[in-house]
């Protein structure tokens, strides 16, 4: 069977991959705390804990990076959208984005990785391997160490719907742009026994 066949639209090249998680990748320039909103981040092998961020060439927070061989990487919860927007909009070689956010900032064990405190989730990453890919440098960092907030525990685990992260897609009914997670529908592992089922 070719795709003429079946019921589907050829749209080309996108990057049609939605939900993408909607991170706030921090760094130190000229002795100062800077962040910048990617949506092109994942996680990359278990061991070593390592993930990924691609960065545009043009990018500000590039030289940084480059610099300390660090990065920090803090999930923004919903309620975080306008400064998660202001931080994808706007560089740090013009304005303050931890003043004008009014971000309160904390290192960890990384010195030039700054961490956002009002994030639910921050890692931070040193990187292992720099990729250039077209007009991104792709950036693999090993997890050294991450910060979860007390109030987004449930029983000693971190709660999903207590984090609220924020997603971002492209190509949609509604405009490209910010969405929240949706409810929890299945547990992992339990596939054979539901298609076995519906046999």
């Amino acid at each position: 069977m070719t795709v003429e066949n079946i019921n589907k639209v050829k749209m080309g090249a996108l990057q049609l991959l939605n939900p993408r998680p909607v991170v706030l990748i921090g760094t130190v320039l000229d002795g100062k705390p800077n962040f910048l909103t990617v949506s092109w981040a994942g996680i990359t092998s278990a061991d070593p804990p390592t993930m990924s961020v691609a960065i545009r060439k043009i990018r500000y927070s590039l030289a940084g990076i480059e610099k300390s061989g660090t990065f920090s990487v803090n999930m923004p919860s919903e309620d975080m959208v306008n400064e998660t927007d202001f931080c994808g909009n706007f560089s740090g070689a013009d304005r303050d984005k931890v003043s004008e956010c009014n971000f309160n900032i904390f290192y960890g064990k990384l010195k030039q990785a700054p961490l956002i405190e009002q994030c639910p989730v921050n890692i931070e990453c040193e990187v292992i391997r720099k990729i250039e890919l077209g007009d991104h440098f792709l950036f693999i960092g090993k997890i050294i160490e991450t910060y979860v907030s007390d109030s987004c525990f449930t029983e000693g685990i971190p709660d999903l719907r207590k984090i609220k992260p924020l997603c971002f897609c492209t190509f949609t009914t509604d405009a490209m742009g910010y969405y929240k997670i949706g409810k929890f529908i299945a547990d992992t592992g339990t596939a054979e026994n539901k298609l076995e089922t519906i046999k």
